[in-house]
Formats: structure tokens, sequence, C-alpha cells
């Protein structure tokens, strides 16, 4: 697939469980009027207060193995035995009304969005891994060994996956306004149109 050319920019956030990412995508798009979230796809149920199209795309695995044959869900992962993915429709959607489009995703869709669509991407952290690991541990009332999966794959995102992002952010404990003020400044520096 070739790059295609749009008015609005791809942002990608990732990072480890606890870092915050998506509480920093959140305030970034608060402060955009001409950016829009990516909605991505999921086997997953909805949780409470959770709304199909807005929060995720909700579909069956069936569904799920069909838009990944007929190339809507170009990229994918598995977590806790439900699917997560890239949809599409949704990006290409939002990208044709000129918009800037954030996602949060894994490094394999990181990687997809940047080849595909010259993504911007982010990987926000926290401090140390002792930090992750204790903001992993007070804010999950998931069963210990969730927990302790989360933990490994923290660590094996901060230690192997970091370097591909182009830029690294650390998300300090109660720092939250200066790590939107640094990611806006980067955008903005990026040409990105917020």
């Amino acid at each position: 697939m070739h790059k295609k050319e749009y008015k609005g920019r791809v942002v990608v956030f990732a990072g480890p469980s606890g870092s915050g990412k998506d509480t920093v995508l959140n305030k970034v798009l608060e402060k955009s009027k001409n950016s829009l979230k990516l909605t991505t796809a999921t086997t997953r149920q909805p949780r409470e207060g959770e709304v199909n199209g807005v929060d995720y795309y909700f579909i069956s695995r069936k569904e799920f193995e069909e838009g990944v044959k007929k190339g809507l869900i170009p990229e994918h992962n598995e977590h806790a035995g439900k699917l997560y993915g890239v949809y599409l429709p949704d990006l290409e959607k939002k990208l044709k009304s000129g918009k800037n489009v954030f996602g949060q995703v894994q490094l394999i869709g990181a990687k997809y969005l940047k080849k595909n669509y010259n993504a911007i991407t982010f990987f926000i952290n926290a401090e140390s891994l002792t930090i992750l690991e204790k903001r992993i541990r007070e804010r999950s009332n998931l069963p210990d060994e969730e927990i302790e999966e989360r933990i490994r794959i923290a660590k094996r995102e901060v230690e192997e996956e970091a370097l591909f992002y182009d830029y690294q952010i650390i998300n300090r404990q109660g720092k939250l306004d200066e790590t939107v003020r640094e990611v806006i400044f980067l955008l903005e520096k990026e040409g990105v149109r917020l």
C-alpha cells in the first residue's frame, strides 16, 4: 500500500499500561478543534457506558476475522483472548473529513500507521519501571496473574519497543499539564494543525 495524502495527520500514542497514554491522548484531543479519536475494533464485550462506534467497534470474532481477510483490519493483536485492531473504515472516514486522527495502538499498529499513513508516533512512559508497576497495581482490580502479565508486558515495551517511536515522552506523576504541553509543542513543530 502506498502512503495516501490527506490534510489531516495520523498521530499515534502508545506506551505501557499505567503510563497515562490514554489520558494524555484525551487531553491533547480536548485542546484540538481539528482532531478526532481513532475508533478501533475489538471482540471483547462493551463495558458499562461504552458505546459501539464511539469507544470501539464491538464485533464478533467471526466478523473480526472476516475484516482481517478483507483488509479492513490491516493490523491486530490479541490480548487476554480478545482481538483488537485498527479499523480502516473509521480511519479513512475521519481522514477524508480533513481532520487529524489520534489513535492509541500497540507497536504493530504504530508500525503499520507510520508506513502507510506517515503517522507521528509518541511513546508515553512513566519516570521508571518501579513507578509503572506501582500505578498498575494501584489502579487495577484485576487478578494477580493478570497484573503480573501487564507488568511483564510493560517492561518489554519500555526496554525493547520504545525506540521505534518518533518521540519518547515521560509523563511524570502530577505533571500531566506539562506532558500535554510538550506533546502539543512537538505536534505543532511537526506542522500539525490542531
